[in-house]
């Protein structure tokens, strides 16, 4: 039996450092040297001071901005730490009176046409709901109403769009989109921050 209980004993500490020490060091020491940035949060930066991260969304709602994708993550959406979708299904009335608010609200604030089409990432909240990106037909759709309200003109907006337009994984994965965060933030480092 003592026998027994020494293998035991030696399996469980072997396992305990395989799994609980030289695993996640490793993992760690990978991360930091090959993935430094994104190890660490993609954090962004104000002198000394973070200011955003590029992985999660923030609610930009001033019109001199890009908005991001509306969100369902917390009681007002935008809560990092709590991370989720609606969980609405396909024939849910809430779901479909919340889009179709959302509509009405984006072609209001874009000056659309009743018949113009909205991107659907325009109105509907993502998986996480903390999705920084936005399609690029929803940034171009946006690029007008940002231009007028920083007093620019519209071809600089669209040039920032193509500066911040992250192509698909090898070409293939996915699409093509626009990081709200970091096109924000181009626009501000480009053209100063607008001051009410």
């Amino acid at each position: 039996m003592f026998k027994e209980l020494e293998k035991t004993v030696m399996l469980f500490s072997g396992l305990t450092l395989i799994c609980a020490l030289a695993y996640p060091f490793a993992i760690k020491a990978i991360g930091d040297g090959a993935f430094a940035d994104q190890a660490k949060g993609s954090l962004v930066y104000e002198g000394k001071t973070t200011i955003a991260s590029t992985l999660i969304a923030q609610n930009f709602t001033k019109p001199y901005y890009f908005h991001p994708r509306p969100s369902a993550a917390g009681a007002n959406g935008y809560d990092g730490t709590s991370s989720g979708g609606s969980n609405f299904g396909y024939t849910s009335q809430k779901l479909h009176d919340a889009v179709k608010g959302r509509v009405e609200a984006y072609r209001a604030e874009n000056n659309l046409s009743d018949t113009q089409k909205v991107p659907m990432d325009a109105v509907t909240t993502s998986g996480s709901g903390l999705d920084p990106h936005i399609t690029v037909a929803n940034a171009t759709i946006q690029a007008k109403r940002v231009a007028l309200s920083r007093g620019i003109e519209e071809s600089k907006v669209i040039d920032a769009i193509h500066k911040n337009t992250q192509k698909a994984y090898w070409g293939i994965i996915g699409e093509e989109k626009v990081n709200v965060v970091t096109i924000n933030l181009t626009l501000d480092r480009e053209f100063g921050k607008v001051k009410i």
